[in-house]
């Protein structure tokens, strides 16, 4: 598809009950984050985020690239008063992070630049066996620049993140697992297969609890440990008061299967 091409949308979008399923289709590009595929992905993940009856998200390329980096060629055409100018590459982040609900990353191929910084910016990561991932912004005189640098060390820590942002170095699936990078390593031909899986046993849960817990875990990597433990209690008041909490613990002592509602 080229960039003037737009009889295919840049952004697929597929749902499977409870589970939406958006899949980068920049193919040409390497599924690279151009404004028009931030934009689109943006759009339906807001649009998913506002539907009760979506419980999780999927973000998914192809079998050859999650997502490549950024648009390369159109930052070649940028000066430094553009890149101050354009608030829209921080929103998309920002907006992706107020995302209540959770997300998981399929990864297949490969997850660079933008592409692991989209990767890192999920709750979960599912990756092929195989798969490259990668900052190697360093290499074109840059930076992380969609949050790289702080998601990365707060998921494998300062020494690891410092090495793989100041050598670009890339590393496979299963070195990533080993960071605590990526929770599962899927065979190549079942990426698909075993987010959806992972996704479906999320959606499985009460979906109030669910974007609870995650913003309670969120609240971990920005404040102090006194802080979390009072916004935790709060959030956990705040499940306590749902009728999903009674169904749940009524379904537990009945020894039956629970009928969350999100309510």
């Amino acid at each position: 598809m080229s960039a003037g091409d737009r009889s295919q949308p840049l952004v697929l979008a597929e749902r499977d009950g409870a589970i939406a399923v958006a899949r980068l289709n920049r193919p040409d590009a390497g599924n690279a984050l151009s404004a028009e595929l931030m934009d689109e992905l943006l759009a339906r993940i807001e649009e998913w985020d506002a539907d009760a009856e979506v419980r999780c998200v999927i973000i998914a390329g192809s079998d050859d690239v999650f997502a490549a980096g950024g648009d390369i060629p159109a930052l070649r055409a940028r000066n430094a008063s553009d890149a101050l100018a354009q608030a829209g590459h921080a929103s998309f982040w920002s907006r992706l992070a107020a995302c209540r609900m959770p997300l998981v990353a399929a990864v297949s191929g490969y997850a660079l630049g933008g592409g692991l910084e989209l990767a890192l910016a999920c709750d979960l990561v599912v990756a092929a066996e195989g798969s490259e991932l990668g900052q190697p912004e360093i290499m074109l005189g840059l930076i992380p620049g969609g949050g790289g640098t702080q998601r990365l060390a707060r998921s494998v820590g300062k020494q690891r993140a410092m090495e793989l942002v100041l050598t670009g170095r890339r590393i496979d699936a299963a070195e990533a697992e080993r960071m605590g990078l990526v929770n599962r390593v899927a065979p190549k031909r079942r990426w698909l297969d075993e987010a959806l899986d992972l996704a479906r046993t999320v959606a499985e849960r009460p979906p109030l609890a669910a974007r609870l817990a995650k913003q309670a875990v969120l609240v971990a990597e920005e404040t102090s440990l006194a802080a979390g433990l009072a916004e935790e209690r709060r959030l956990f008041e705040r499940a306590v008061a749902t009728e999903d909490r009674i169904e749940g613990v009524s379904a537990f002592l009945e020894r039956r299967q629970p009928q969350f509602r999100g309510r």
